[in-house]
């Protein structure tokens, strides 16, 4: 009887670890790289090293042992145009250097995926979507843009943006400064006021979003490192508030919007510089 009542248990004991997994998630990251025409090879290069060695920094894999359960879902997509976003690196479970070492060996090998127009609203309403792809449903959404220009095809930026975060999805925005670009995308690449007042005006917003401006692509690596862990220690301050507000409000509700259009924190980074 013992046996079968054995037997009978393994089920439920997988059952229940399968359970455990899923829920030692707690924080998804989507990583949304603009890979758009304004982004020359070099800098497209620049930029996929960058990533690779921000998820393997040693900054960057502290503070996710700092999290409660020491991991984090990551999700890593290119887009460009308003049919251009590709999912380079699916959902991954990110805990330790092993584990970043894989998802960062991918990035170095993988083609690049477009060389088109820059929809960045086209690129948050895809991650918004993809969310639902990940099996941690309870663990607080965060976007993380990287990009050297405007929205210039797609919808409206600020109704993409606006849709996410009544959707209790964090946007956080890394703008680079890019002085090297063609003088036909300089309206893009510099508009008027600068690309960070673009970034923190139309791009970013939801729960404890902020902004990194880096003054080149040469500096990006450094940048990015910095950003995503800051971007893992501030989702740890505030992942019950968000969750209770999220629980407390369905996605689509309508409710009002976070006040993030001034106010956001704003970090400028240049070449071998320390965050202010």
């Amino acid at each position: 009887m013992r046996l079968i009542a054995a037997i009978i248990a393994i089920p439920a004991l997988f059952s229940l670890i399968g359970e455990l997994q899923v829920s030692d998630i707690d924080l998804k990251v989507i990583l949304a790289a603009d890979v758009s025409r304004s982004v020359d090879a070099a800098e497209f290069e620049l930029q996929r090293k960058g990533y690779a060695a921000a998820l393997t920094d040693p900054r960057v894999l502290a503070a996710i042992r700092r999290r409660p359960h020491g991991a984090i879902g990551v999700c890593f997509i290119e887009f460009a145009g308003p049919e251009e976003q590709r999912i380079v690196v699916d959902w991954t479970r990110l805990s330790t250097a092993g584990e970043a070492g894989s998802i960062a060996a991918i990035l170095l090998h993988a083609p690049r995926s477009f060389l088109g127009r820059t929809s960045i609203s086209a690129a948050i309403d895809f991650a918004a979507a993809h969310f639902a792809a990940a099996g941690w449903p309870d663990a607080r959404r965060v976007i993380d843009i990287s990009g050297d220009g405007t929205n210039n095809a797609g919808r409206p930026m600020t109704a993409a943006r606006d849709d996410a975060v009544r959707r209790g999805i964090t946007i956080n925005g890394l703008a680079i400064i890019n002085n090297r670009a063609d003088l036909a995308f300089s309206a893009h690449t510099h508009p008027p006021g600068g690309l960070p007042l673009y970034y923190r005006n139309n791009v970013i917003g939801g729960p404890d979003a902020f902004l990194v401006v880096v003054r080149n692509f040469d500096s990006f690596a450094e940048a990015m490192a910095k950003k995503l862990a800051r971007e893992i220690d501030v989702a740890a301050r505030g992942t019950a508030a968000t969750l209770a507000r999220r629980r407390g409000a369905p996605p689509g509700s309508g409710g009002p919007l976070p006040h993030y259009r001034s106010g956001a924190p704003t970090f400028r980074l240049a070449h071998n510089a320390e965050p202010p």
